[in-house]
Order: C-alpha cells, then sequence, then structure tokens
C-alpha cells in the first residue's frame, strides 16, 4: 500500500515513506479497571474493544500490518483466573470476529509459543490462520504466549536442527536467513513500536525485529486507546528521521 496514514481530520499526512507495520505493546487494562473500582477482567474485556478500535484504524490509516502484544510468556505467573479470563478473551476474539476479519480480507497471524496452549485454543488459532491465510489486504498479527528471547531461543534450535539434518550450512546462517526461523516470518519488520499506559519498557517484545524501530510512548491506559490516538503517535513518527545507524540529513 502506497497511501499515507491519515490524520485525525482526515487528511493525509506528508510522511515519506509512510510506516507499514505498527506494533503496539497493550497496556493499562489492570490499572484502568482499578481506577473505576472494577475487577482485572473488566479491564481485559473493555480491550478487547480498544483492539477491534485499533485494527479499524490500522486499516483505516492504510497500514499493512498491525502486530498486537496480547499475552507474553510472562503472564503465566499471573494468578490462575486471570490467565483463564485471558484465554477466554482470545477465544471469544476469534470465534466474533473472525468471520468479519476474513469478509474484509484481514490475515490473521498468531506468534508465540503454542506448546502450552490448550487444545481447543490451539484448534481456534489454526482455523484462524488456515481461513484467512490467502488474505492480502491487512495483516492483523497476535502475540499470544510470546516473549522476544523465548522466540530467539526456538529459533536458534529450529535453525539447529536444519544444520543436523544438513538442511543448512552453519557458515550460511545470517540474519535473513535465521529471521525466516523467528515467528515473524516474512512480515515485514515494525517501523513504529507504541507502548500505552506511560510505561516505558520493550518488555521482551519484538527485540530481534525492532531493532531500528522507532518507539513511542502514550500514557493512554489501552481500554481508552482510539484511532485520534493513534493516529497522534503515526503523526509523531513521520517527524522523526530514520537513521538506521547512519548520518542524517543536513540540518
Amino acid at each position: 500500500m502506497s497511501a499515507s496514514p491519515v490524520s485525525s481530520e482526515g487528511a493525509a499526512v506528508v510522511c515519506a515513506p509512510a510506516p507499514k507495520h505498527v506494533a503496539i505493546i497493550m497496556d493499562g487494562n489492570g490499572r484502568w479497571a482499578k481506577a473505576r473500582a472494577l475487577p482485572r477482567s473488566a479491564g481485559h474485556r473493555e480491550g478487547v474493544e480498544a483492539v477491534r478500535r485499533a485494527v479499524e484504524a490500522a486499516r483505516d490509516m492504510n497500514l499493512e500490518c498491525l502486530t498486537l502484544y496480547s499475552f507474553s510468556t510472562e503472564n503465566w505467573r499471573r494468578p490462575a483466573g486471570e490467565v483463564r479470563d485471558l484465554m477466554g478473551l482470545l477465544k471469544q476474539f476469534i470465534v466474533v470476529d473472525l468471520p468479519r476479519l476474513k469478509e474484509e480480507g484481514v490475515c490473521v497471524r498468531i506468534i508465540g509459543d503454542r506448546k502450552n496452549l490448550t487444545a481447543d485454543i490451539r484448534a481456534l488459532v489454526g482455523k484462524a490462520e488456515s481461513e484467512t491465510r490467502e488474505n492480502t489486504k491487512f495483516t492483523l498479527q497476535i502475540a499470544f504466549n510470546y516473549g522476544g528471547r523465548d522466540e530467539i531461543v526456538r529459533a536458534a534450535r529450529a535453525a539447529g536442527e536444519a544444520v543436523r539434518r544438513g538442511n543448512l550450512q552453519p557458515e550460511d546462517i545470517n540474519e535473513e536467513i535465521f529471521g525466516a526461523f523467528l515467528d515473524t516470518g516474512a512480515v515485514p519488520e515494525p517501523d513504529l513500536v507504541i507502548r500505552t499506559s506511560g510505561e516505558k519498557r520493550t518488555s521482551n517484545f519484538l527485540i530481534w525485529q525492532a531493532a531500528y524501530a522507532e518507539y513511542v510512548f502514550v500514557d493512554t491506559l489501552w481500554p481508552d486507546f482510539n484511532a485520534d490516538v493513534f493516529r497522534a503517535a503515526i503523526e509523531e513518527y513521520c517527524g522523526r528521521e530514520r537513521r538506521y545507524g547512519g548520518i542524517g540529513g543536513p540540518s
């Protein structure tokens, strides 16, 4: 897609090149609920509504890919009841939203380690991916039971297994070949990573892929995330100069 993102007024943002892939660390559900004297589960439910708004806004802004960090490998340390709620919300999102996503040409990808997921969730994840695999209008990538270090370890094991089987020579491994073993595969690396709730950490998210991404940290709690907040982050990105380790243009 070559069109630029649009501003909150609907006009094109001058941004060349425009971001193609935006990733979001969705943070603040618990604090949103606490501020309203509600259980954390209420914050997570409202967070799903924010996911829907973010997907719609990303498509309206002509992004090619949106990656959402929904459940980390560290989140298993949370109370069992909260983990069950999060698992249930993933299942509900797939069941409810998959028909619409299919119709709108969205390719759904789930990244992360699936071995700890229950059989019903693995089946739903497989269904979402298989039924949208041929869609090309937009890619929605959900990081679930995902950790950047864990992903790199699993990729290293897979590369090592390819070497053991004789399908790959160690001296041939470079960044491009190793990157193909990562969960993200052929999806372009993120141009921009947004983190909500005012926290300023990367939290083990896409640590290989986001090596040269721009980061924007916003104070908005995830359940309050909307198109205006999204567009403001895009506009901040548009005002930056990406140097990739080189020297920028004339000042």
